[in-house]
């Protein structure tokens, strides 16, 4: 297997384009990352998108998304696993290039979520659960999630502040990237006394959906400098799956999903959870990010809270996370979010990051899940 390096990459800002297609979205982007390439011939495309026909009613978007780049004859491969399809296209694209299938790839996300109400929006998140029993019965994704968060409180003894603590500090994170669709700071107070959504789950306990598009070009690490003064490598990958149904999982307070993606991410990186410098993790509700931090081994079971009290996952912390602002204030566009946090963890490792540069940053770690953790996908990040 051969050893794979970004050597492009691009995103926008997440928020409310209503001025732009899905089609005019994703060609920027993408045509941005392979300018800052270089311009490579490109040997395939791999997209993550979550919802584009429930969205924006457009089926056979691999064809879409590679006219609107002008790369008509290039197989194009649409890669849909919930939200998570961003980190799984990367996976896709990763392996592509490590076979020796393809040379230089190009993976994008790419969502438009803006385009119905919001109530509408809840329904089409909620189909990334089970839908025969649990959806049928009235369950959605905000009331699974505010179950595993009730559990969570009850089982740890842990106090609703500590999650409201964890929405403050992505909020100070965000208020430093020009990306974010909420890039500005919130109190605890205000964090606190949100309105509740499915109790115990607040407004603010829930990362806000949006428009956007990110892309990275992949090479071989060989080749890198080629196409840049300054690769970064993907050293690891994984990715592993668990039950789709919640009542299946014999503990609900934990995705082992991310367990296991993360345990051979790191075996393939041959490195190990200490030697991480950084995190991005898919806090698409307060209590993910929580789960996601415990299941990567990186803070004890039911501490994260304390942690987060402490400082551990600040800037200067020894475990900056989400330093992007995270999907609770960077905000979550679906299949493209896995790619944001690509782009993300390469900007740290480049010195690129501006106000939110983490010191060191060597090594970095994304964790992108699909609906409950049903599928996780985990990539390790090295600076050349």
């Amino acid at each position: 297997m051969r050893r794979v390096a970004i050597c492009g990459f691009s995103m926008c800002k997440v928020g409310n384009h209503y001025q732009k297609s899905l089609s005019e979205l994703f060609a920027e982007v993408a045509l941005d990352a392979l300018e800052s390439a270089g311009n490579p011939d490109i040997d395939a495309i791999y997209v993550g998108n979550m919802s584009a026909s429930e969205h924006t009613f457009q089926k056979n978007l691999g064809v879409l998304l590679s006219n609107s780049i002008g790369l008509n004859s290039t197989p194009c491969k649409l890669v849909e696993c919930a939200d998570g399809s961003g980190g799984a296209a990367l996976y896709e694209g990763y392996n592509s290039v490590a076979s020796g299938l393809y040379d230089v790839v190009i993976v994008g996300g790419v969502e438009k979520m803006s385009e119905v109400l919001q109530g509408e929006n809840r329904k089409i998140r909620s189909m990334t659960i089970e839908q025969e029993y649990e959806a049928f019965h009235g369950l959605s994704i905000d009331g699974e999630f505010a179950i595993i968060m009730r559990y969570y409180m009850h089982y740890y003894d842990v106090p609703k502040r500590q999650f409201a603590l964890f929405a403050v500090q992505m909020h100070k994170h965000a208020a430093g990237n020009r990306y974010a669709k909420l890039p500005y700071e919130i109190s605890l107070e205000a964090a606190l006394n949100m309105q509740t959504i499915a109790d115990p789950l607040t407004l603010f306990d829930m990362a806000p959906t949006g428009d956007g598009s990110a892309a990275v070009v992949l090479c071989p690490l060989e080749r890198a400098r080629e196409f840049t003064d300054t690769p970064v490598e993907i050293a690891g990958a994984g990715q592993a799956s668990d039950t789709l149904a919640l009542y299946d999982r014999k503990n609900i307070l934990t995705f082992k999903a991310t367990s296991k993606a993360a345990e051979i991410a790191l075996k393939t990186s041959k490195l190990k959870i200490s030697d991480v410098d950084l995190f991005e993790v898919h806090d698409s509700y307060t209590i993910s990010g929580f789960l996601a931090l415990e299941d990567l081994g990186v803070i004890e079971r039911g501490k994260v809270g304390q942690a987060v009290e402490e400082g551990l996952i600040d800037l200067d912390g020894p475990a900056p996370t989400n330093l992007s602002g995270g999907l609770k204030a960077r905000g979550h566009p679906g299949g493209a979010t896995g790619v944001y946090q690509a782009v993300e963890a390469t900007l740290q490792l480049r010195g690129e990051a501006g106000k939110n540069q983490a010191d060191p940053a060597e090594v970095a770690l994304i964790q992108n899940a699909a609906g409950i953790g049903s599928l996780v996908t985990v990539h390790v990040f090295k600076r050349i």
